[in-house]
C-alpha cells in the first residue's frame, strides 16, 4: 500500500540557474578586458604620438615674437633667449626661459606662451626711470622701486630727469672705481620712493615740472629739492609736496626781500617757514602770509 506524503507548502525548491550565472560572469570578465586592451591601445598610442613629435623638426622652436618692449630692443631679448630656439615647444621649460629675461633690470615682469608649432610668445612688462642717481661723479637711471637700470649715457640724451642725490650708501669716483664694482642692482629702496614721490606729486604742474632740478634724499624723512633758477635748498619733508612748492614760489619774492641770500628754507610746519641765509648757521622763523597779514 502507498502512502503519499503531504506536500509541506510552506517550503519552495530554490530555482538555482549556474548555467547562467557562468555566462553573465563570462560576459563581465570580457567587458573588463576590452577596456584594459582599448586602454593599453590608446596609451601606446599617445607614447608613441609623444615621441613622435618630440623628435619632429615640426615641432623645434623657430620663432621667438616679443611684446610690450620698449627700452629693452629686441634684439637684446633675443640674445637673452637665445638658446630656446631649437628646442622642443612641447618640453621646452618656460619657467626657465623667463628667469633669464628676469634678470634684465629694464623687465620688470614678462610671461612666455607657446604658439603651435614653433613660435614662443614673450610679453614684457618695463620698469621706468624717475630719475638719474647720482654716485660720485657717475649717474645712473633708477626706477621707482630703487632698481639700478643702467649708467645714464649719449643713448639716454633724451632723458629729461631730475638727479637724486643719496640714493647710494657711497659716494667713490669714476677714477677709483673699477667696473666690478659700480653700484649693486639695488639702492635704497625708501629713499628711491621719497623722490619718486615728489616727481610724481608734481606732475600736471607744467611749472614745477620743468623747474625741478635736483632731489637729496639723504634724510629718508625730509626731500630737499633745488628748483632750476633758484639757489635756495627746499626742505619738503615726507608729503605735500606739491603744495610746500606752490607755497614757495608764492611768497619767494617777499622771502628775498626780507633776507637776500638764503641758503635753505624748511616748508614742512604749518604756519610758519624756517629761512637759513648763507654763511650762517642759524635759522629765522618766518610766519607765512595770510590774508591782511604779511611778513
Amino acid at each position: 500500500m502507498k502512502v503519499k506524503a503531504p506536500t509541506e507548502r510552506n517550503f519552495r525548491r530554490a530555482r538555482a540557474k549556474p548555467a547562467r550565472r557562468r555566462t553573465l560572469s563570462a560576459l563581465f570578465s570580457w567587458k573588463v578586458a576590452r577596456v584594459i586592451f582599448i586602454v593599453i591601445i590608446v596609451s601606446l598610442a599617445a607614447f608613441r604620438a609623444a615621441q613622435l613629435a618630440y623628435a619632429s623638426e615640426l615641432f623645434r622652436v623657430s620663432s621667438v615674437a616679443v611684446h610690450g618692449n620698449v627700452r629693452v630692443s629686441t634684439g637684446e631679448v633675443h640674445a637673452m633667449v637665445r638658446e630656446l630656439k631649437g628646442t622642443n615647444i612641447l618640453t621646452t621649460d618656460l619657467a626657465y626661459w623667463r628667469g633669464k629675461l628676469l634678470r634684465s633690470p629694464w623687465v620688470a615682469e614678462v610671461s612666455l606662451r607657446r604658439v603651435l608649432p614653433a613660435t614662443v610668445d614673450v610679453y614684457v612688462s618695463e620698469r621706468h626711470a624717475f630719475g638719474l642717481g647720482r654716485s660720485g661723479d657717475m649717474l645712473y637711471l633708477i626706477s621707482p622701486d630703487g632698481t639700478v637700470l643702467d649708467e645714464f649715457g649719449p643713448r639716454y640724451a633724451k632723458f629729461d630727469l631730475p638727479i637724486v642725490d643719496g640714493l647710494f650708501p657711497r659716494q667713490p669716483s669714476r677714477a677709483s672705481r673699477s667696473r666690478t664694482a659700480e653700484p649693486t642692482a639695488k639702492v635704497d629702496a625708501t629713499r628711491a620712493s621719497l623722490a619718486a614721490r615728489v616727481i610724481e606729486a608734481v606732475k600736471g604742474s607744467e611749472e614745477l615740472e620743468r623747474r625741478l632740478s635736483q632731489i637729496d634724499v639723504s634724510d629718508a624723512r625730509d626731500a630737499v629739492v633745488l628748483l632750476d633758477g633758484d639757489p635756495a635748498l627746499l626742505h619738503l619733508g615726507e608729503d605735500r609736496f606739491r603744495e610746500r612748492l606752490n607755497s614757495y614760489l608764492e611768497y619767494a619774492e617777499r622771502l628775498r626781500e626780507r633776507i637776500p641770500n638764503i641758503d635753505s628754507v624748511d616748508l614742512r610746519f604749518e604756519e610758519r617757514v624756517y629761512v637759513k641765509p648763507r654763511g650762517r648757521a642759524d635759522r629765522t622763523a618766518m610766519p607765512l602770509p595770510t590774508a591782511g597779514r604779511t611778513f
